[in-house]
């Protein structure tokens, strides 16, 4: 039996369903490395763009909401990417990646959000760190990713 994953389901097992194949978590720790550094820099051309835009049509003015507009980008852009039709940020796509629910189901919208809000939060506040935890999870999860209940697992074939 198969789900819109395109991995074999079968009894749920250590937490999962379906149980993943050894191919879905092989390369994901780099993978995520450099597809956080492609978000990044397409978050900052987007917050910078606006920023300029905002500044410009204000006179100035608007340039007192920069401490905000990063986060709401982040936000917004995880949020929509994750949980859109593709279940991957533009980043995680370009290192064929996607996410999914433990039940491996797409992402809701909250949930994928939740899980950007934390990621950048965690990130600010340990300055990358939060990325060791994959490296004593089975299946390389970093704790962002546990809190909102997902799993960042290679796009099935």
């Amino acid at each position: 039996m198969s789900n819109t994953s395109g991995y074999t389901s079968s009894p749920p097992q250590a937490g999962y369903y379906p149980v993943l194949p050894p191919q879905a978590l092989m390369g994901v720790r780099t993978r995520r490395m450099i597809a956080v550094l492609l978000d990044l820099v397409f978050v900052s051309i987007v917050a910078t763009i606006l920023f300029l835009l905002i500044g410009a049509a204000t006179f100035g003015i608007g340039w007192l909401l920069l401490p905000p507009l990063f986060p709401i980008i982040a936000f917004l852009y995880n949020g929509l990417t994750v949980s859109g039709w593709r279940m991957a940020t533009l980043g995680m796509k370009a290192m064929d990646l996607e996410v999914r629910t433990m039940t491996g189901q797409p992402v809701p919208f909250l949930n994928a959000a939740f899980h950007g809000v934390l990621f950048w939060l965690s990130w600010y506040l340990t300055g990358g760190l939060v990325l060791l935890t994959s490296l004593i999870t089975a299946d390389k999860r970093c704790l962002h990713d546990i809190l909102a209940g997902v799993i960042v697992v290679r796009r099935a074939a």
